[in-house]
């Protein structure tokens, strides 16, 4: 076969990477990418043995369509490799299917095609009760999932491009018939790895796990214009069992953010996220490093970040939540954080983000409860934080300890804003407000977390 030696390659480099996770795990570094192990197919096909060309003008949906309605009928055991060699294969949206690995050789760009008009419309999720942006359906995301298990997306940090700009024009310039869509959707499925790989200019979300379970995003770089709206990096969304790590981000909007459901969608939906770990992630935003929310009507439990490092970036930690989203926030730990020019370091807060239709029921409170925030230093950062919780709903159980945010050099950076919130603090400078250092409280930090 004339890709013989790509295969051969291939191989090469799937028991390089698989050596030196067995070297990273021996050397002491802490991963879970193990939760879904990286699996090997015998078989394998080329993008290019269905008429695929890598011009960059060539529309390449049906060669991408083709190829992967043979992965799914054929169902060859362990499944299919689909191999895209170097050169640049413009397409419309498609469908992955289980048990198939895209693979994206060094020099490989999947190119999302510009031409809006055929663009497919699916259903809003249950969990959102209509687009995110528009009220009805929402374009599909470029490269889809829904349903499946066992699928890898890797190669040789190979490109995924969305080509978004004309996508945020529309956004804009108030066209948009339905909610743009994300560059990368995995819905209902388990089992899911994504690395190695490049992704940029989302017209929308990036990466976006939808109730999943059971999925590794690792070693993936994400790229688009801090001015570009909403191409917010990974948001994984009521799913459980989520491994974010080793990846650089530089976007529009959040790099990461839990979320779980919209109001009283979310409400009724109930599906949580939960066990996800955040790990080594370094990037700017004009918007959040690390963030939980807006959206969290399903609950978030057990989140995990530590090892971040943030530059250029609006805030630097952000929970957020609002009025009519109900839903719990608890056992959150957030840890080893490095920022530099930061606007804000950390905001907690409760009133932020809109509401999909009249009908949300204001009564419907969030709880925001047993909060850890600790080993956080920032350089050169506008405010230090604000915490912000709600009247009738406070938030209690904010933890901070070891935390140093200082300003310009020469300069003093804003003070502590705090309402609503209980909890206390640890070695935090400057100064947290009143309502974390008062001597009934500080003895929370005390206990080891």
């Amino acid at each position: 076969m004339k890709y013989g030696l790509v295969w051969n390659l291939f191989t090469c480099f799937a028991v390089a990477l698989v050596f030196l996770q067995c070297y990273c795990s021996a050397a002491g570094v802490v991963t879970c990418s193990g939760m879904v192990p990286m699996v090997y197919r015998s078989d394998k096909i080329s993008i290019t043995d269905f008429g695929a060309v890598g011009d960059g003008e060539t529309l390449n949906t049906k060669a991408f369509r083709e190829a992967i309605y043979r992965i799914n009928h054929l169902k060859r055991r362990g499944g299919t490799l689909l191999y895209v060699p170097p050169g640049v294969y413009v397409t419309e949206a498609f469908n992955l299917t289980s048990r198939m690995t895209l693979y994206l050789a060094k020099g490989a760009v999947i190119k999302a095609t510009q031409d809006t008009s055929n663009w497919p419309l699916i259903a809003p999720l249950p969990s959102y009760g209509r687009g995110r942006e528009r009220p009805g359906g929402r374009y599909m995301s470029f490269i889809h999932g829904d349903g499946l298990h066992d699928v890898i997306i890797t190669g040789e940090n190979g490109t995924i491009d969305g080509q978004g700009d004309v996508w945020w024009n529309m956004w804009r310039q108030r066209t948009l018939q339905f909610t743009r869509p994300n560059l990368v959707e995995f819905k209902d499925s388990r089992g899911i790895i994504i690395s190695n790989v490049i992704f940029k200019n989302s017209p929308f979300w990036n990466i976006h796990p939808v109730y999943c379970s059971n999925v590794v995003i690792r070693y993936v770089t994400i790229l688009a214009p801090a001015s570009s709206p909403n191409t917010d990096g990974i948001d994984p969304d009521s799913s459980s069992h989520v491994c974010i790590e080793d990846s650089y981000i530089s976007v529009g909007d959040d790099l990461v953010a839990v979320k779980s459901g919209w109001d009283q969608y979310g409400i009724a939906y109930g599906r949580p996220s939960n066990d996800i770990t955040i790990r080594r992630i370094t990037g700017s935003s004009p918007f959040a490093g690390i963030a939980v929310g807006s959206e969290t009507s399903g609950g978030v439990t057990n989140v995990l970040a530590e090892h971040i490092t943030l530059s250029n970036t609006g805030i630097g930690i952000h929970l957020k939540t609002n009025i009519g989203r109900g839903g719990i926030i608890r056992n959150i730990t957030i840890s080893n954080v490095f920022m530099e020019n930061v606007r804000k370091g950390i905001k907690i807060a409760g009133d932020v983000g809109d509401h999909p239709d009249e009908n949300y029921n204001p009564n419907a409170l969030p709880v925001m409860k047993h909060i850890r925030i600790k080993n956080v230093w920032g350089e050169k950062v506008l405010q230090a934080g604000l915490i912000k919780g709600l009247k009738n709903s406070p938030f209690t159980d904010i933890c901070l300890a070891n935390i140093h945010l200082s300003g310009s050099s020469g300069s003093r950076n804003g003070p502590w804003t705090c309402s609503d919130v209980s909890g206390g603090a640890v070695q935090v400078s400057p100064s947290p407000c009143s309502e974390l250092i008062s001597r009934s409280q500080t003895s929370v930090c005390t206990i080891p977390f």
